[in-house]
């Protein structure tokens, strides 16, 4: 198959008379996308994917080819010219992986380092444009559980199932110190709600879960219920 935008795609064919399923979780820093997402993929047997991470490998990549991050148009000729592929692994659930050259840095994208150049590297129109292209084309795997902070107002806003979390501020702070992480995410909620490029925001039609107090488990179990709900609703 013919490369699209310098991605390879698996040879396998797609059933073009049944539209994959795109959940959508969108949300705040340490509002349990990940968590969530996870478990809902498990569940559902769909496939996860952590748009967080595409652009995390991207900070690793700039980083490890000395490119200034803060440098927009800089970061945007790396997506022109870096060699990436997608790749469907599987594991307790089946998720997508973003390789460089056929690596894929699971450890070296969620070191300090990394995760401060995110948001630099993030907020780049260029940069936006490519990753939406990259997370579309995951649609060939099958259906998925999509996370991060524009799936259903930028990637996939034509899909039916949006969500949106979030949590007291307090208690995602807890959450993230609990993982060992220090990091303002009042800040960050402002620079992610504030950039220019496909800014964090609740979409149309999505269905807004405040799980302070609740455990993965049961903010779950809400989301597949409305997911179940409106799928009989289509029929």
């Amino acid at each position: 198959m013919k490369s699209v935008s310098k991605f390879r795609y698996s040879q396998r064919k797609i059933n073009l008379n049944k539209q994959p399923i795109i959940i959508a979780i969108d949300g705040t820093s340490a509002s349990g996308k990940s968590t969530n997402s996870k478990l809902i993929a498990q569940q559902l047997g769909y496939v996860y994917v952590d748009t967080g991470a595409m652009y995390r490998t991207l900070a690793w990549h700039c980083l490890q080819k000395r490119i200034d991050v803060h440098d927009v148009k800089a970061v945007a000729a790396v997506c022109r010219k870096w060699k990436t592929e997608l790749k469907c692994v599987a594991g307790d659930f089946r998720s997508v992986r973003l390789l460089v050259d056929g690596y894929y840095p699971e450890k070296e994208v969620r070191t300090a380092e990394t995760s401060a150049a995110v948001p630099h590297v993030a907020a780049g129109p260029k940069v936006r444009d490519w990753m939406k292209k990259a997370q579309r084309s995951c649609i060939e795997f099958g259906d998925l559980v999509m996370e991060g902070r524009d799936i259903g107002t930028n990637v996939f806003p034509e899909t039916d199932f949006k969500f949106y979390l979030d949590a007291h501020l307090a208690e995602r702070s807890a959450r993230r110190a609990a993982e060992g992480v220090d990091e303002d995410l009042a800040k960050r909620d402002q620079r992610d709600s504030q950039r220019a490029a496909a800014p964090l925001m609740i979409a149309l039609g999505a269905v807004i879960i405040n799980n302070s107090g609740e455990t993965p488990q049961q903010t779950t179990a809400k989301i597949i219920a409305e997911v179940k709900r409106r799928m009989a609703a289509r029929g």
